[in-house]
């Protein structure tokens, strides 16, 4: 019964994160006047995703111009994308996650995956004797160099406002998540100390912080994300060194941690609304450029 409570409760949040998912773009807005002629025009054609600028008419105009006047320059704008919701949000961030969360669920009910928790215990019981303490402090390396790069002069993708909430949002969710899965699936510790091994709340906490950092400066460089994994993923092998968790509950742990930030990213945009933050207008404008020898297309954004 209490195995049933946890899937479903997970399942709760899982869903309840993806509806509130806003996609995390860039709006460009064309404005309702352009800069164009008076008889300059933009065509529209039916895809939607194509406009069409017509130079003006050169009635008058010497008749030795390398533009005939039936001619015309095209580019190609992408549609815009639709807002995601539910129906059409993207699922592949989540298969990662939920399957390492998967693993952990069914493991509790699957001998087979219990037998490899139980000989992992047994291998480690038999050449270390001595604990390394070092996972309590690691699970919190990911989470300052999310800051820490920032103060150092390497740029963030967001400003320390909107990072400070998604942290704070991904944090509660994991730990709400992490504290109700314990308290509903008792499983005892490797050690033997308490029956609330699973999932692994040290191993949630690193992986938050290690997804956090990869959203952040993957766009600055890739090593900086696997780096912030590396700790993670370090923080949860000390758990099972130390006989504190099965490895199963270090798994489920990274799952959830992974999750909790993806869902703190996606809620960033409702806390925006709830805050009254407005982001600054973006304006994209695009005008044809014509001249005596040459021609192109002039663009200007506003940012």
């Amino acid at each position: 019964m209490k195995h049933s409570l946890a899937v479903i409760f997970l399942f709760l949040i899982g869903n309840l994160t993806i509806y509130a998912q806003q996609e995390d773009s860039i709006k460009v807005k064309i404005p309702s006047k352009t800069v164009l002629q008076p008889k300059d025009s933009l065509l529209l054609d039916k895809s939607g995703s194509k406009l069409s600028p017509l130079y003006r008419d050169y009635n008058g105009l010497n008749n030795n111009l390398p533009i005939l006047k039936d001619e015309k320059m095209t580019f190609t704008l992408d549609k815009p994308r639709r807002k995601a919701d539910i129906f059409n949000v993207s699922y592949s961030r989540f298969i990662i996650p939920m399957a390492l969360i998967s693993y952990g669920v069914i493991t509790r009910g699957n001998k087979s995956l219990q037998q490899l928790d139980h000989s992992t215990h047994n291998e480690i019981n038999e050449h270390l004797k001595v604990p390394i303490p070092i996972d309590d402090y690691s699970q919190f390396a990911p989470a300052a160099a999310v800051y820490g790069l920032d103060f150092a002069g390497i740029k963030a993708k967001h400003n320390f406002r909107d990072r400070t909430i998604v942290m704070a949002t991904s944090y509660l969710i994991m730990g709400a998540t992490v504290q109700t899965m314990k308290s509903s699936i008792n499983v005892w510790r490797p050690d033997g100390s308490d029956d609330k091994s699973f999932p692994s709340g040290h191993t949630a906490t690193a992986f938050v912080g290690a997804h956090i950092l990869f959203k952040e400066y993957k766009d600055t460089s890739p090593w900086i994300g696997i780096a912030g994994y590396t700790v993670a993923a370090g923080t949860g092998t000390l758990r099972v060194l130390n006989k504190k968790h099965w490895v199963s509950d270090v798994v489920a742990g990274a799952g959830i941690g992974i999750l909790s930030a993806e869902a703190g990213y996606m809620l960033l945009p409702v806390f925006h609304k709830a805050l009254g933050i407005k982001e600054p207008d973006k304006n994209l404008v695009i005008v044809p450029s014509i001249g005596m020898d040459s021609y192109g297309i002039g663009l200007a954004y506003t940012f």
